[in-house]
């Protein structure tokens, strides 16, 4: 791993930070998203109306963009420095472990981010309609339940595997 050259670290370093920077800007979006709703039967809270759900919508806007692109940029970013440094991954279990995860919860973020795609491209028509965008926030709710929940912490022992590199094979010759 000492052996890399200065471009596999720079993607390397853009990887940590734009996957440390996605996994903050999901955590927000997600706390945003399940407070508009209630736990029980995932309707709008009270104090949400049709006058005021098409500023709430606008505000959350951000939000959604950026966890969609730093994602993509995330994605790109990993794939660019295993692809670059050519770490083998039989002697770097750590390393293994981070592409397994990726690569299982890839297509279930695909999917979701199909469905934030469809919620961007309605709010930045300044003309949405506001019950379809919150059916969409419950769709992408109720479609994969805890999912956000078990990629955040998985995502989050990626800080473990990088600090102390287990499953780490030393050549003994």
């Amino acid at each position: 791993m000492n052996t890399l050259n200065k471009t596999s670290k720079i993607f390397a370093l853009f990887t940590i930070i734009t996957g440390s920077l996605w996994i903050g800007a999901y955590l927000s979006r997600l706390f945003l998203s399940y407070q508009l709703f209630e736990a029980q039967d995932l309707s709008l809270k009270p104090y949400i109306n049709q006058s005021n759900l098409a500023g709430i919508m606008t505000t959350m806007l951000p939000a959604i963009t950026t966890t969609f692109i730093l994602f993509i940029c995330f994605i790109i970013f990993f794939i660019l420095f295993i692809s670059i440094s050519r770490i083998n991954l039989r002697n770097n279990g750590w390393l293994f472990i981070i592409s397994i995860i990726i690569l299982i919860t890839l297509p279930f973020e695909v999917y979701l981010m199909t469905i934030d795609y469809t919620i961007l491209v309605q709010l930045n028509n300044n003309i949405f309609n506001s019950t379809e965008i919150v059916e969409l926030f419950v769709k992408r709710i109720k479609v994969l339940g805890s999912f956000p929940l078990i990629e955040i912490f998985c995502y989050l022992s990626f800080y473990y595997f990088l600090l102390f590199r287990p499953l780490t094979k030393t050549n003994e010759n």
